[in-house]
């Protein structure tokens, strides 16, 4: 029998087992078998008793143990212990739905928290949490107030030792952040505090350690939240600049889902149009030129998503960072430049013409833009091997840049011109890799001359020059202005005026794919003739379902998956 019993425990982690609740139902046979002395591998059930033993214990996340069943009683929760119990069957993943994590991040600091998400989170409560304490003048133990803060006592399930004193709530189930019942415990941060605390929790035997994300998918699943505001909770996690945060918060707050619902409300309304030709026919109770004005209503929200479409990916590398490639002459100030954004010594800086052979990238806050700035070798002629390799990967990192920057040493760019000017020129090896999305510095203002201080750029130069000296400071200033609001300006996060721009739309690469394929399905509507009316209605449909896969509106497995698994363990 014991085997038959071990069968079933195995079969469940594939498959959820329909398991009864019959806690009020008896034994079939009123005896109860007495274990003699010394018996071993009796089965014995910890939890309610029952007859449907076909089915497995009488609450799906009950156990069964194997040994003599004295010594085991019920607890109040109405469970079980494990005391006298020699062996237990292992309950299947699909059987324990309470899962547990630590939501902060380890180490060092004032509060730890442990978030337990499940059916059985109050369990959980009953088992490790004490608010009070049976005696004279102390209050009995009760199940908690939901969505109020307890002090409490943490113990260990067998033991009840005490494992630290804090903070617990209850969240009661709707109304929680994954839809169901939750559990906080608010202990202090140390190592050996959290520790003991999710070891307690993996005592028992109904709750498992969550997955990556797992706690916001079933946010999702229960639909507290649609993917767009999954990935920006998870964007919101991750924002390091002001900008990214702002952005993030947004879609967290559902700001992106109503813009996408209003694209695929607007598809399905002419979708309606279109239908209603199929069932009406152009008639008595159908107006003339319905078509056309569906027609009409396609063009203007194809013009809308293209609108989105062609942003010149603003989103994604608000989202990402924009990546900025720095490159000059040897010897030019391109290390200095890096380690002043960085404020610190991030490069070696060296008189010796050649010192960076390779790229060096830094993460950096410029004007609340996350910007990814690329420290590349000097460009130029050598006959070095390992500088000569250096050399090829900066011209590729320049060529594949959002924007890049033109480090130039000024007195050796400015030549007379005239009889008292100064004209900037480009170094041939140079002149290749500048182009609209290049930006100059002139660096070492402070060795030039005083009539050189203004000069003259050819109309190729005509774009965004600064001057300044970064070894005295000089024009530091106004270069991290300027270069700041160009930065702006140039991905629409300011308008000509000085306002601010409308947010993106489109903030990652599968909702630019989404979009595509909607206007797509647009675009074949549109060709397709009037009497073909039940294919154009299918256009209509496919379009309205490439956007609702945006919000997650049509379920797809493998989207999920993509979007969940990049969370982090605790949320």
């Amino acid at each position: 029998m014991s085997a038959r019993f071990a069968l079933g425990a195995r079969t469940a982690r594939t498959a959820r087992p329909f398991i009864p609740d019959c806690r009020a139902a008896s034994l079939s046979t009123s005896r109860k078998p007495t274990p003699k002395k010394g018996t071993k591998h009796r089965l014995a059930h910890t939890g309610p008793r029952c007859s449907h033993f076909a089915f497995g214990p009488c609450r799906p996340y009950g156990t069964w143990s194997y040994g003599s069943s004295a010594g085991a009683t019920p607890d109040e929760s109405g469970r079980g212990t494990a005391e006298g119990s020699s062996e237990q069957l292992l309950l299947s993943d699909a059987q324990r739905r309470t899962i547990y994590a630590l939501s902060t991040p380890p180490g060092k600091a004032g509060v730890a928290v442990v978030r337990v998400s499940g059916p059985d989170a109050l369990a959980v409560w009953r088992q490790i949490v004490q608010t009070g304490r049976d005696g004279k003048g102390k209050a009995r133990e009760r199940d908690p107030e939901p969505w109020k803060m307890h002090r409490c006592r943490v113990v260990h399930p067998t033991t009840k030792e005490v494992l630290d004193d804090g903070l617990a709530v209850f969240f009661k189930g709707p109304k929680s952040f994954t839809t169901e019942d939750v559990l906080e415990i608010h202990v202090h941060s140390g190592r050996a505090i959290i520790s003991s605390v999710l070891n307690a929790i993996a005592c028992l035997p109904f709750c498992r350690p969550a997955e990556r994300g797992e706690f916001t998918r079933r946010a999702f699943e229960g639909g507290r939240l649609d993917l767009t505001q999954v990935e920006g909770l998870r964007d919101l996690i991750d924002a390091e600049t002001d900008t990214q945060r702002k952005l993030a918060l947004k879609n967290a707050e559902g700001a992106t889902r109503a813009r996408l619902e209003q694209l695929r409300n607007e598809t399905i309304q002419c979708m309606a149009l279109v239908e209603a030709l199929i069932d009406f026919g152009e008639g008595e109770d159908i107006e003339e030129g319905v078509y056309e004005q569906a027609r009409e209503r396609v063009l203007r929200l194809r013009d809308t998503i293209s609108g989105h479409l062609s942003d010149n990916r603003k989103g994604e590398i608000m989202r990402s960072g924009i990546r900025l490639a720095i490159f000059g002459p040897p010897n030019a100030g391109k290390s200095s430049l890096l380690n002043f954004l960085a404020q610190r010594e991030a490069a070696i800086v060296t008189p010796v013409p050649g010192t960076t052979r390779d790229i060096l990238e830094l993460s950096l806050d410029i004007g609340g833009l996350p910007v990814i700035v690329a420290d590349t070798a000097g460009l130029r002629k050598t006959d070095d091997l390992v500088e000569k390799i250096g050399v090829e990967r900066a011209k590729q990192l320049v060529n594949s840049s959002d924007v890049s920057l033109c480090v130039l040493p000024a007195p050796d760019v400015l030549v007379p011109s005239g009889a008292t000017g100064y004209e900037l020129q480009l170094p041939a090896s140079l002149a290749p890799l500048v182009t609209d999305k290049t930006l100059i510095l002139l660096n070492k203002v402070d060795l030039l001359p005083l009539n050189a201080r203004s000069f003259t750029a050819s109309d190729v130069l005509n774009r965004h020059i600064w001057r300044a000296s970064l070894s005295t400071g000089e024009g530091t200033q106004e270069f991290m202005q300027g270069f700041a609001q160009v930065l702006q300006q140039r991905y629409n996060l300011l308008t000509e005026d000085g306002s601010r721009a409308e947010e993106p739309l489109i903030t990652h690469a599968r909702h630019r794919t989404h979009l595509e394929n909607a206007l797509q399905f647009l675009d074949a509507f549109l060709q397709t003739p009037p009497e073909d009316v039940v294919l154009a209605a299918e256009e209509l449909r496919y379009a309205a379902q490439a956007i609702g896969k945006i919000s997650g509106l049509i379920d797809v497995e493998d989207v999920l998956d993509a979007v969940f698994r990049d969370f982090c363990i605790g949320k």
